[in-house]
């Protein structure tokens, strides 16, 4: 990318009477739930899409892919209830969320009980709507890719029988393993879309070409059902509340393509892959056992994660493994973890020359390394093994063993919500206090732009939220504006600033913006009046608070339980028990 099925068996029909119309009406005030509203907005906007979209997410909220791993006892409305609850409400937007209900679902079963209640509705409604079955694919599917192979774009058209027509980008990334990372569709033709992000190609290094559309279906498929093997999920402002709109437009490509299979990589395989290494230009300094074995941790980390190539490298996936997937998996003497950098940046000079990679890459992916290596110092030198030591001491405590492996994994997941296993292993679920704004530390002359943000952020979280939002809000300001002070003197829009702020906070509760949320992220933005994303302004102002920005495999990690409502505490609190008490 540029730097930029479901449901339940069939139950009985009740037997339904023909009533004056009057009398049908349900009297619980469906009308004024804000699940009506949605509808009835989408069905009246005369942009097939706003109905289209609204339809997606509810199917995605009742997708069994969702459920929570870690909480067995979940009771979660699946899509037989939702079905069931529009048909007890025959009102016209239930009718028309029947419609797309019917064209998106792959039940079979499901769809046949749509039809038979379609049957009895007589609401006017578009064409479109009504034949959406009849939609059809643009005969052309456009591939975008870059040289460094941190992913894929995707690019697919339909048109509806009205003939509006429909586009979808679908991100796939291979540096977390070939799973869709982002998604998005708009209300215009395949080839505008294709426009669009062509304009984006600035160099030769990135290319936008057609491709087969049964394989690029095959890669993309292949790609959500290995995304969703991830916990938490992967979250964008689209992704993954489009994926039943993106996937029903799937089914209309051919079949009996190919997604290329990940390799599995022997070790003498990577052995020759090493020795050829030692043995170049860029690796004959380095030969010596100790980075030998270093080496064998980086190219367990090429082959069994990130792209699955060792020879491809980026900036990204300098940042994975530096940041993150090292000092977590690798637990050695600080003196030994430090010869790291120097052995990266000679390996990915042998890789970049191997596969013949522009220089101005190279460069690029050099600095990377030079970017997060003060960050990986400081944590190879952390406590992170006294923290691994008490946490082993506290599964042993539980006398269970057999799902260590998994139990460690699942708390230095969620660890990074609050920073660290101590942490986590202290966590509280007390109410956030409701307090002001810290104005200690902040520059006078940048006082008025906060005071602008901070303005809006307390009418979002008092109008959208609680108290505990709005004082996590003014603690995240506060400590952006205290650590990076040139950010706010820039000239940018408040109302920007504001919305960044909010949804950088309720995506880390998973209060909104991510698929357990009953606010989308759309809903969040259209508070401050924005369509769009703010999710570049996010992570400025993220980095200005000295967050990381890196959302390998989740939506966004705080990492402090000072931002955290008691809401999201009390979760990561239960999943932290749940862990320990399996472990």
């Amino acid at each position: 990318m540029p730097k930029k099925k479901h449901g339940r068996v069939q139950g009985h029909q009740p037997q339904r009477r023909r009533q004056p119309a009057a009398q049908t009406r349900p009297g619980h005030g469906a009308e004024d739930q804000d699940l009506f509203q949605s509808l009835r907005r989408g069905l009246r906007s005369g942009d097939p899409l706003d109905l289209l979209a609204v339809v997606s997410g509810l199917l995605e909220v009742t997708d069994p892919r969702n459920r929570d791993p870690f909480a067995v006892k979940e009771q979660r409305p699946g899509l037989g209830d939702l079905v069931e609850s529009f048909v007890g409400t025959p009102y016209a937007e239930t009718t028309a969320a029947l419609f797309v209900i019917r064209a998106l679902t792959t039940d079979e079963v499901m769809a046949a009980r749509i039809s038979r209640e379609l049957e009895t509705r007589r609401h006017p409604l578009p064409s479109w709507l009504t034949c959406l079955d009849q939609a059809r694919l643009d005969p052309d599917v456009w591939f975008m890719t870059h040289v460094l192979g941190d992913g894929d774009d995707y690019l697919i058209g339909v048109t509806l029988p009205s003939g509006e027509q429909l586009s979808a980008l679908v991100y796939v990334d291979h540096n977390l393993g070939t799973v869709v990372k982002d998604a998005f569709v708009v209300p215009e033709p395949l080839e505008d879309l294709a426009i669009k992000m062509g304009t984006l190609i600035d160099d030769a290094d990135q290319s936008l070409t057609r491709t087969d559309p049964a394989t690029a279906r095959a890669v993309i498929e292949a790609a959500i059902s290995s995304g969703a093997q991830l916990y938490p999920p992967l979250t964008s402002d689209g992704w993954p509340m489009c994926r039943p709109l993106v996937e029903w437009m799937l089914r209309m490509m051919p079949a009996g393509g190919a997604a290329p299979d990940w390799k599995e990589w022997s070790a003498e395989e990577t052995t020759a892959v090493a020795a050829e290494f030692f043995a170049s230009r860029f690796g004959a300094a380095f030969d010596d056992d100790e980075r030998r074995t270093l080496l064998e941790s980086v190219l367990w980390f090429c082959t069994g994660y990130a792209t699955g190539d060792p020879w491809r490298w980026s900036p990204v996936t300098v940042e994975m493994l530096l940041a993150d997937w090292f000092p977590r998996k690798v637990i050695a003497e600080p003196s030994y973890l430090a010869k790291l950098p120097d052995l990266v940046r000679a390996y990915i000079r042998y890789c970049h020359d191997r596969n013949d990679i522009r220089a101005d890459l190279t460069t690029e992916t050099l600095a990377a390394v030079d970017q997060h290596e003060p960050e990986y110092a400081q944590l190879i030198h952390s406590d992170r093994q006294q923290a691994m030591a008490g946490l082993a001491e506290a599964l042993l405590a539980t006398e269970r063993l057999g799902g260590l492996s998994d139990s460690e994994w699942t708390l230095e997941y969620i660890a990074r919500d609050v920073g660290g296993l101590d942490t986590l292993m202290v966590l509280d679920d007390l109410p956030l206090p409701d307090e002001t704004l810290d104005w200690q530390g902040i520059p006078e002359e940048i006082r008025p732009a906060v005071g602008a943000i901070l303005e809006l952020c307390d009418g979002c979280a008092e109008e959208l939220f609680d108290v505990e939002h709005r004082t996590a809000m003014r603690r995240f300001l506060s400590r952006a504006a205290r650590n990076d002070p040139k950010v706010f003197a820039r000239k940018g829009s408040p109302v920007r600033g504001a919305a960044a702020v909010a949804w950088v906070i309720t995506t880390g509760n998973r209060t909104a913006g991510v698929w357990s949320a009953a606010l989308t992220a759309k809903d969040l933005l259209a508070h401050f009046g924005i369509n769009g994303s703010v999710s570049d302004r996010a992570g400025t102002l993220m980095r200005a608070a000295g967050m990381s920005t890196r959302h390998a495999t989740s939506s966004i990690e705080l990492g402090d339980p000072g931002l955290l409502v008691s809401a999201r505490r009390k979760k990561l609190m239960e999943t932290r028990d749940n862990a320990l008490a399996n472990g």
